[in-house]
């Protein structure tokens, strides 16, 4: 008899049966406590269950609640009668009722036996923590909590708040260092029994008694008072999620269980019917004197996290709707975005699907009706051309349009007339690829031929729309790649310029073009927008765009679009 078990039960008592008498059958003692909140009929159920077993006792019972002292005192009744009832237990090892034995129990013996004076209980100071959630590192030991987190949370916030302002700090008792760890420990009977047996232990008990979380701290400190050699570490394997919540265990996390090398697991789904039958058998492994090793399994852990807190990329569902900001990418794929081309020039969509062999979309924000590739009036994944529905919600339109369409680029083309709440969203999705001429509303006014008020009115209004956006776009939380021309510069060079846009789609190796798109026929538009500004309206956007337009001209030098990054 050389280990013994504390175990801590308070649900799935039938579990904490099983994996009990698993180990008192190989002549490990267990002292089991079970929460004072069981009820007694549940509590006579488990005592029957295990009746048989003399190896088996159980302690006072203490109505435990998370974050008090009631978790230590427990786990302190428990210890106290495992040290008397059974002299010849070693090593005390701490578990709770809803831990799980991964290797046989003689493999643990063995461990044990051939370091018969070794603590194993995770035991670091406050300064080397980053896994304590909630912002209270070295406080928890220098405030005090009366209160329950839980049952008491404003009076919990309230006098965390007075003591930081009165500035009151407690002392810790002499000779003790503050640390923390893990709350399931593998104790030698030394170190075990000069905690519980100190003179000072009601000094020690008084002081923790009000110290947030103790059972996190009350064991992991008086430890290093005692031990002759600790390994900080715990046998235990237990994961814990980003808000501090530990990790159940599933049947299909069978194979990651045993590449662990762990001893025991924690916290095991009750209802993991394959878990307990697998490991609950013996198993004929001969002499396996492994270290656990539950670095093998971080990878998937921090995999799973990464999963959990940012998602995939662009994938937005009700069971786990991101933060603003969290997101693992606002979409799921690149796309482009066209402003402009289709005003300058003539059936601008057909020709670019063309080349580049995908449906190009016309402009999915269009105030009547979402403009998709062939004018339908549905779209991939049951999208619905309806404006009224798009407009519900334009950012999670365009998150489901990329996710459906994952696999094929989506392009589409946007305009000032467009609805423009997106124009925030394009900005700072990093998969956006954003191609503006600036000041190209205007080409469809000239053509027009409506009342000159009513242009001028209308220019004023797509103009600002336009700066806005652009504004938008020269923020410095873009992420977007973005390329902005104005009118003036675009036409100067246009088969170079839409050279650029496409081999960023294409990449360098793609090929030229060969087939140029019809431009609009810009004869008398520098006179119009003269006009416009003869009349109070400046069509500053489109740049500088001479009055006399006698033909394109090719300019010698390099012409560059300049970027927003």
């Amino acid at each position: 008899m050389s280990l013994g078990f504390v175990m801590m039960c308070h649900t799935a008592l039938h579990r904490a049966a099983q994996v009990a008498r698993h180990w008192a059958e190989r002549d490990c003692p267990v002292v089991v406590h079970v929460d004072k909140r069981v009820s007694d009929p549940d509590f006579t159920a488990l005592k029957g269950a295990l009746g048989d077993l003399p190896n088996v006792k159980f302690c006072g019972r203490v109505k435990c609640e998370w974050g008090t002292w009631s978790l230590v005192a427990a786990s302190q009744t428990a210890s106290e009668m495992m040290l008397a009832e059974f002299p010849g237990v070693r090593h005390v090892f701490l578990a709770s009722g809803s831990c799980l034995p991964l290797r046989p129990v003689e493999e643990l013996k063995a461990y044990l036996a051939a370091r018969p004076r070794t603590d194993f209980i995770e035991s670091v100071t406050t300064e080397d923590v980053e896994w304590t959630v909630d912002g209270l590192h070295a406080e928890r030991f220098l405030l005090r909590f009366p209160f329950s987190w839980k049952r008491h949370r404003r009076l919990f916030d309230g006098y965390v708040e007075l003591q930081r302002k009165v500035g009151f700090k407690r002392k810790m008792p002499d000779g003790l260092v503050p640390h923390l760890g893990s709350q399931w420990w593998c104790l030698s009977r030394q170190t075990l029994s000069a905690i519980l047996q100190d003179p000072a232990r009601k000094a020690h008990d008084r002081y923790f008694k009000l110290v947030w979380i103790p059972d996190e701290s009350y064991y992991q400190t008086l430890a290093r008072k005692y031990s002759t050699h600790i390994e900080s570490r715990s046998l235990t394997l237990s994961k814990f999620d980003f808000q501090g919540k530990p990790h159940v265990f599933y049947d299909d996390h069978l194979h990651l269980l045993r590449r662990s090398d762990c001893f025991v697991a924690r916290k095991i789904w009750p209802r993991a019917n394959r878990l307990y039958d697998t490991f609950l058998t013996d198993q004929d492994r001969g002499t396996v004197m492994a270290e656990p090793a539950p670095g093998k399994i971080d990878r998937v852990f921090a995999k799973a996290l990464e999963r959990r807190t940012r998602g995939r990329a662009g994938m937005y569902m009700h069971s786990r709707y991101p933060n603003p900001d969290w997101e693992n990418g606002k979409t799921a794929a690149p796309f482009s975005v066209f402003q402009g081309f289709n005003d300058l020039f003539e059936n601008f969509e057909s020709w670019l699907s063309r080349r580049l062999g995908i449906r190009v979309h016309g402009n999915l924000f269009d105030p009547a009706r979402v403009r998709f590739a062939g004018d339908a009036d549905v779209f991939a994944g049951c999208l619905s051309a309806s404006a009224k529905l798009r407009d519900y919600n334009p950012e999670r339109f365009l998150t489901s349009l990329i996710w459906n369409t994952r696999g094929e680029r989506q392009v589409f083309q946007f305009s000032p007339r467009d609805r423009q709440r997106i124009g925030s969203s394009l900005a700072w999705d990093g998969n956006a690829q954003i191609s503006i001429i600036t000041g190209a509303w205007a080409v469809p006014l000239f053509t027009s031929n409506k009342d000159f008020l009513t242009i001028r009115k209308t220019a004023a209004a797509l103009q600002k729309r336009e700066v806005d956006f652009v504004n938008v776009l020269r923020r410095v939380q873009t992420r977007a790649d973005v390329r902005v021309w104005t009118l003036a510069e675009f036409i100067e060079e246009p088969m170079e310029n839409l050279q650029s846009i496409l081999d960023a789609i294409d990449g360098p190796s793609g090929a030229r073009i060969t087939e140029a798109p019809r431009m609009v026929d810009l004869t008398g538009f520098g006179q119009f927008l003269q006009n416009l500004k003869n009349q109070g309206m400046n069509p500053h956007m489109t740049g500088d765009f001479p009055v006399e337009l006698p033909g394109l001209k090719h300019r010698s030098e390099d012409t560059r679009p300049y970027l927003v990054r």
